[in-house]
Formats: structure tokens, sequence, C-alpha cells
């Protein structure tokens, strides 16, 4: 691996972006979740925005989008997130209330809680980080 930094490009982090059949219902999901608002949005699109710049989340309509099946290997989660939380009971009511779902499979959750947002795609709460 090379060290030398003078010509190599500066990359940062700006986004994860979900597909979805409807990106206005999940970025109210996501957006409630983490205090964002929309910074941008169109037709197809919708990017929130963290505060001073901060990293943020877009949500992509796919029009033959299909949700992940998880566990059942037949259409892959593909990627999730890891959200960090302090009480693993009182975050995850509140994620069901806002529109998640909990399946019943739970591989760990005396560590983490594996959530389906409104358009399928699971992600872990955890108090680990």
């Amino acid at each position: 691996m090379s060290t030398d930094t003078a010509s190599a490009p500066l990359f940062r982090y700006a986004a994860v972006t979900f597909d979805c059949a409807d990106p206005v219902e999940l970025s109210n999901f996501y957006g409630e979740m983490f205090g964002l608002s929309v910074a941008y949005t169109s037709d197809d699109f919708v990017f929130l925005g963290g505060k001073d710049g901060a990293p943020g989340l877009g949500f992509n309509r796919l029009a033959d989008y299909r949700p992940p099946t998880w566990p059942d290997p037949a259409q892959e989660k593909q990627a999730h997130i890891e959200v960090g939380v302090d009480d693993l009971e009182a975050a995850e009511a509140r994620l069901l209330e806002l529109g998640a779902t909990k399946p019943e499979a739970q591989p760990q959750p005396d560590r983490w809680r594996v959530l389906l947002d409104p358009a399928g795609h699971p992600f872990c709460i955890t108090t680990l980080v």
C-alpha cells in the first residue's frame, strides 16, 4: 500500500442510498429516527442531509423494487446499517411506533435487535457502538 498522498484524491463519506418503492415514506421513517431533514427532493429521490454537512441518507424510487426477505435467502438483504442506541427496549419501541417491524429471527437479541424499515430493509440497533 502506498503512503504517498500528495497526488491521491481525498474521499469523504457522503451518504448511503436505499432503493425503495416510495422514497417519501422511507425518508420520513429515517428522518424521524435520526432527526434529519430533507435537503433535496424530486419525484424519484429524497435526500436527508445532516447538520453542518454531515453525511446523509438517500432514498431512490425503483419501479420493480422487491424488499429483502431476510432471513430467507430468496432476496438477500444486500446491505444494512447498524444504529447505536442507549437503550434497546426504548429504541425498539420507538422504531416500531414509527413503522418498523420486528422479524421473528433475532440472532443475538441481548446484543442487538434486527428490525425492518417500512420498505423491508433490515437494520440493527445495538448498545455496542
